[in-house]
Parts: C-alpha cells; structure tokens; sequence
C-alpha cells in the first residue's frame, strides 16, 4: 500500500474500501455543491508569513475546548450515518478520539446508539442533539447523553428542513442499504466491507430505535424527519433545552453575525461556524470565510468554534489565527475510518497534528495561546 501522507490519501483509499452510497453520502453536499467547494478552497485563499531564526522548541499544540484540556483544538464533528462507512464507526472513532486527547461529538442520526459509545470509552463525549417536534423525544434524547456522562451537549440548529442531495437520491441512499441488484453490486465490489458489517448488528438509526417507526431508508428517513424535525425551531427552544439539559451547551450551525450575536446571549458556552459542510443552503459563504467576521463581532463574549472544510493541520492553524478557540473535522476522519477503521481516523488525527506543529514552527510559533492573526501575511476575508 502507497504510504499515507495526508488526508487526501485517505480519501483515495476510503473511495476504494465503501460502497459507493455511503462514500457519496460522506463525500457530497446540497444541490451545486458550490458552498462544499468553497469550504476547503477558501483555505487556500490565506497566505500565511513565513518567519526564520526563531526559537522552534519546545512547541505545544494543547488548549482547552470549552474548559476541558485537549492536545490540539480540534474534535470530531457529529456526522450521521458514520457506522455505514465501517462497521461500528461511531465506537471506533470515539476510541480513538479518546486516545488521542481529544473531544468526539455524536451525531442524533448515529448507527451506533448513545449507550453503544459509552459502553467502549472512558472520556465523556459530546453528543449533538436534532430538536423535533416531539418533545418527549428530545427529553430522552437528553436524559440519555445525560446518563452517559456527556460532557456537552451539540444542538444543531441549521437542519430544520433539509438540503436537498442529488447523489443520495441518486443512489437510494439506506440503512441497511437495499438488497437491489446494483447495491448488490457495490458492495459485492468492497468484500471487507461486508464482511465487517456481517459482524455487527449496528446497521440502522440506534438512537431513534424505537421511537420513530420503519425509519430505514431514505424515503422513509425524510418522511419521519419532514414530520418531526421542527421547522418552528426558535431561540425560545434554545433557552428551554439549555436549562433541561443543565451542562455545557454548544449551538452548531452559525453563519451569521446577527445569528451569532443572538447565540451569545442565550448564555451558551460555545457557538460554531458552520454551514453544515454545504450539505443545506448551497451558495452560502464558507465557514472560514464568515470565521473574521462573527469572531469580531461575539468573540469576547462566546467562545466561537468553526466546522466547514478542513483538511489539513494548516487548516486548522488558519481558522486559530483568525479567531477560532477550537475546530472540528467530519469528513477527514470519515475518510479515514472508511479506510483502515480505527487506525484510519488514529492516522487522520496524526497527519493534522502533524502539519500543524510544522506550520506553527514555520510562522516563528512555538505555543498555540501566541497563535493570532500576526501570522497571517494575506486574508481576502
């Protein structure tokens, strides 16, 4: 096997060990996919300033995410259906996070259920909650991640309907897939994929399990979600999950100054910029596009976290510099769990660090806390 450099290696591999239904659900975004494209390439767009004969010892990527100590800022972000890209890739990638150092985030829309992920690790994790509009839901929702000792609660609030994906439609996206000549196909065409998932019964929504009825495949997915996601969502249910839920409170899905001045003041812990990897409103700007803009306007009132686009440890020393307390990365670790399991998203984690600690060193830095915008020599933003 060629040797495993950087994320894009991942991404080859993964394509090569998933079917295609579940590549392309991790790999794709809403309508144009212009907002998924622009997530990463706007990266490209800052130019950072190189800096030579400096004290390069001694470098420390550790901080902490909403009070607690991590070895770089970044966390795993919630992204649904992970248990289809390997089997029980929600218990996989959160161990590995653990052993990392580093927070791992649980989608609503898991394979693997919240008890699943508790069962495997020691650390608390962090568990992203959809609102619906059965509350009694959402209360054991809660009660839940609550009793799984989560030590943060993720409430999305940009998926009140949803985006519409052509590769999913396109590939009768389901779990479990269908057992239709050309799923058959695919999967007869990745052999150690099957034979993993052969040996899990993780292979539906475990955390709806249960609750929503013949919830199975796309169709009957958005039939439930049209139903029960709430599209009357306000600040008012912000106040009302924050004070059931008691703990620490992140709102994911901000991409706008007024929005985030508006997060600010619901007394959340952290917010995050995020468009939801471009899989909702196609020609939104991207996350670290609108990073400058919300951090001048909340960041010494919330600790502002940005989602959207990262590919390498360059991406994240960017997004620190222009105002990011933390970052969160889906799709990299996707890739790798897609590839090697375990080890794959274990490898995703060492390649940022990795670019991360040689990008800081390059821009004459040695500590993270003195990572600012001096070390950017060019931002369009």
């Amino acid at each position: 096997m060629a040797p495993i450099l950087e994320i894009a290696d991942l991404k080859k591999l993964a394509r090569k060990r998933v079917p295609k239904l579940f590549f392309d659900y991790a790999d794709s975004g809403s309508y144009t996919e212009s907002t998924y494209r622009a997530n990463e390439s706007d990266y490209a767009r800052i130019k950072l300033r190189q800096r030579v004969l400096v004290d390069m010892s001694n470098r420390s990527l550790e901080t902490t995410m909403i009070g607690e100590k991590v070895t770089m800022p970044v966390a795993l972000s919630p992204t649904g259906l992970t248990g289809m890209q390997h089997a029980d890739g929600e218990m996989l990638a959160a161990q590995a996070a653990e052993e990392f150092g580093v927070p791992f985030t649980l989608s609503t829309m898991s394979i693997c259920s919240i008890e699943d992920v508790a069962s495997v690790t020691r650390r608390p994790f962090w568990f992203q909650l959809y609102v619906m509009r059965d509350r009694d839901f959402v209360i054991n929702l809660i009660e839940r991640a609550r009793a799984a000792k989560c030590s943060a609660l993720v409430l999305t609030a940009d998926l009140q309907i949803l985006g519409q994906r052509h590769k999913d439609i396109r590939n009768s996206l389901s779990a479990p897939p269908r057992l239709t000549p050309k799923h058959l196909f695919q999967m007869a065409m990745r052999p150690r994929w099957c034979w993993d998932m052969l040996h899990t019964q993780r292979r539906t929504f475990r955390n709806i399990h249960g609750h929503a009825k013949n919830v199975s495949d796309l169709a009957s997915l958005g039939a439930w979600t049209n139903e029960q996601f709430d599209p009357k969502l306000s600040w008012d249910d912000v106040a009302w999950i924050k004070e059931r839920w008691g703990g620490k409170l992140i709102i994911k899905g901000i991409l706008d100054v007024e929005d985030a001045q508006m997060a600010a003041k619901t007394g959340a812990d952290a917010i995050i910029v995020s468009n939801h990897g471009g899989r909702q409103l196609d020609s939104a700007h991207s996350s670290i596009a609108m990073l400058p803009r919300i951090v001048d306007a909340v960041g010494d009132q919330i600790e502002v976290h940005l989602d959207g686009g990262i590919r390498s440890g360059q991406d994240v020393l960017k997004a620190i510099a222009l105002g990011a307390k933390g970052t969160y990365i889906g799709r990299p670790f996707l890739y790798g769990l897609g590839a090697m399991g375990k080890q794959g998203v274990t490898k995703a984690l060492e390649i940022i660090q990795k670019e991360m600690d040689v990008t800081m060193a390059l821009c004459g830095k040695r500590h993270l806390a003195d990572v600012d915008r001096n070390i950017i020599a060019e931002s369009p933003f």
